[in-house]
């Protein structure tokens, strides 16, 4: 279903993109790559028991202290990798048999199969896994109480791990492994010689440990699914889709390809949601045409139309807003400068203090010089569209403290410069 909606998605985006004849840049993300963690590092401690190749009348306990190994592993993609890793064993007698000590060294170059991925685990769990390995390797087995000097083999091994995650850097483990090698001399108590043939020892591993999982990604390749990553980034990706087809500003021109979404309501816009300013001085032409309509030009107003536009200025119902920590005004809120510009062009004998305030997040010192550089940037606007810079004085509020500061959309209203025309 996800891939359907996915599909039915995109082409429906492809067509409006045509219809559109658009040169943006869409927001949807790409399937990216796999990124998962290949490296780890595995240590392990357990018991031994030699199962062949021990003189008669010679034997270990059932567990055998001491079994130690020590392993880096590299997984080419979440089923398969390569491990190398090193080991040793000591054996000893059990009570009531003859001593001996004799001591086991190993290296091995195995393959890993995640059969935890292969069997796909991850529809039921991501805790639990399990791992399949083997491989070849040299040994070296010698003998305090027995025979002189090393005996040297080449061995197979092979042998499952558990795995319980416990974060994305840890894991325990929990390990059995057969070795069987070829071409051991000596029994594993070190007393006689083997009689068995070519391949002549068989050892068991019993262990339990730790893997550590190396890397900058967040996983690693032993719990990565690439299906549900896969389903995840289509699920996200229809998300996306459907979240930028919202038409924030009402305009007609869906988020994904507005590149003005929060254009003033009901001016007219382009193709790419930006409302039309063919004179370029900022205000929408369908707002100023609104303005010289309302507002009547210079030489034909009358004294009571002049009389409400300054009520309307000096009682706060002009204003101009900013973005947290900003001191750029928001492009929906210019109208604010517009509505100041063009009392003051009608009017030359007027002048206007520009008032800058902050809400009370941050250091009182910090929101009054903000209030002050907003204040500045609203003169400058002002300036821009032909306002002498006499006629404009700039006032530093700082923070305003009547709205409640735990209040985003309040703290929102108090970002802001006011006019008084004087």
């Amino acid at each position: 279903m996800k891939k359907k909606l996915a599909s039915v998605s995109l082409l429906l985006l492809t067509f409006a993109a045509g219809a559109q004849n658009m040169a943006t840049t869409s927001t949807q993300p790409s399937i990216d790559k796999p990124e998962y963690n290949k490296w780890s590092v595995e240590l392990n401690g357990g018991v031994n028991k030699p199962l062949r190749a021990i003189t008669p009348g010679y034997s270990t306990e059932s567990l055998n202290l001491f079994h130690a190994d020590l392993g880096v592993r590299y997984m080419f993609n979440p089923k398969f990798g390569l491990k190398l890793d090193v080991g040793y064993d000591q054996f000893q007698e059990r009570d009531d048999t003859p001593e001996f000590d004799s001591k086991y060294y190993r290296a091995s170059l195995q393959g890993v199969v995640n059969l935890g991925r292969a069997l796909n685990f991850e529809t039921w769990t991501n805790t639990f896994g399990l791992l399949a390995h083997g491989g070849f390797g040299v040994s070296q087995l010698s003998s305090d109480k027995g025979f002189d000097g090393k005996d040297y083999m080449a061995h197979g091994i092979a042998g499952l791990t558990g795995q319980i995650r416990v974060s994305d850097r840890i894991a325990i483990t929990g390990d059995l492994t057969g070795i069987v090698n070829g071409r051991q001399n000596h029994n594993f108590d070190g007393q006689a010689t083997t009689t068995t043939g070519s391949l002549d020892g068989v050892l068991l591993n019993a262990s339990v440990g730790l893997t550590f999982y190396l890397g900058k990604n967040t996983k690693h390749a032993d719990w990565y699914s690439e299906e549900n990553e896969r389903l995840n980034q289509l699920e996200n990706r229809v998300t996306t889709i459907e979240t930028n087809l919202i038409d924030t500003d009402k305009d007609g021109v869906a988020d994904l390809y507005d590149l003005e979404p929060n254009t003033v309501s009901g001016v007219a816009v382009n193709t790419k949601g930006q409302s039309i300013d063919n004179n370029q001085n900022g205000v929408p032409d369908e707002l100023e045409s609104y303005l010289d309509k309302t507002y009547v030009k210079k030489g034909s107003e009358s004294t009571t139309t002049n009389n409400t536009v300054e009520e309307l200025i000096n009682g706060g119902y002009v204003n101009v807003y900013f973005d947290f920590n900003s001191s750029k005004p928001t492009n929906a809120s210019l109208s604010g400068v517009d509505f100041l510009v063009k009392y003051l062009k009608n009017n030359p004998g007027k002048s206007a203090d520009i008032i800058g305030y902050a809400d009370e997040i941050g250091s009182s010192s910090y929101n009054t010089e903000l209030s002050r550089k907003r204040a500045e940037a609203v003169k400058k606007v002002a300036e821009n569209a032909g306002i002498d810079s006499s006629r404009l004085n700039v006032i530093a509020n700082g923070e305003d403290t009547s709205v409640n500061k735990k209040s985003k959309e309040a703290r929102q209203i108090v970002r802001r410069v006011t006019f008084q025309v004087k």
